[in-house]
């Protein structure tokens, strides 16, 4: 008795299989995928909430670049004006006084921590990264003020039960070498 299938060619029946292998693949692709939806989901509460901290921590990071890139240009430009030779050939340096550079060179600090900001958050992966870091340490147990306060209570006694002990160790060793000295 012939089936339907053993009267197909035998490139037929094996695209059939195929079909069907890649159908039952894709589908079990399709159920592997929503356990994990369901943890992104259950993360995004934390990564909304984290997001203001790492926007924080760009803006911050923003403003750190800025000031050291202003100083850095100040302390350039201050240099190449007590430099006879750079005087020569830009005279432009002189231009201003010592104390109105900085509002120049704050401005072109500012310039470049912007542009510095705006082109890191930009790329994926760093962004990526923060969001991570960020929900890491929502995950961190903090301690309570109380568990802080009674751990630094017990560091302090402990450093002076330390501190008496070495004291008295320090004044029992000098009082024997004295007298077996005799110093």
């Amino acid at each position: 008795m012939a089936t339907q299938d053993d009267e197909k060619p035998t490139e037929e029946r094996e695209t059939e299989e195929v079909e069907a292998t890649d159908t039952g693949a894709s589908e079990e692709l399709e159920v592997a995928a929503k356990p994990e939806e369901t943890e992104e989901a259950d993360a995004a509460p934390t990564q909304i909430g984290s997001a203001r901290y790492v926007h924080a921590a760009f803006f911050v990071g923003g403003i750190l670049i800025a000031f050291v890139s202003g100083k850095v240009f100040g302390l350039v430009w201050n240099s190449l004006a007590g430099w006879p030779e750079a005087v020569r050939h830009v005279p432009a340096l002189l231009r201003y006084a010592e104390d109105e550079r900085d509002s120049f060179t704050m401005g072109a600090g500012a310039l470049v921590g912007l542009i510095t900001v705006i082109q890191t958050y930009r790329k994926e992966h760093i962004r990526t990264w923060a969001y991570e870091v960020a929900a890491e340490l929502a995950k961190v147990s903090w301690p309570t003020r109380e568990t802080v306060t009674n751990g630094t209570i017990v560091v302090v006694i402990a450093s002076m039960i330390a501190t008496v002990y070495v004291t008295v160790l320090d004044r029992f060793w000098s009082f024997l070498t004295k007298l077996v000295y005799g110093a």
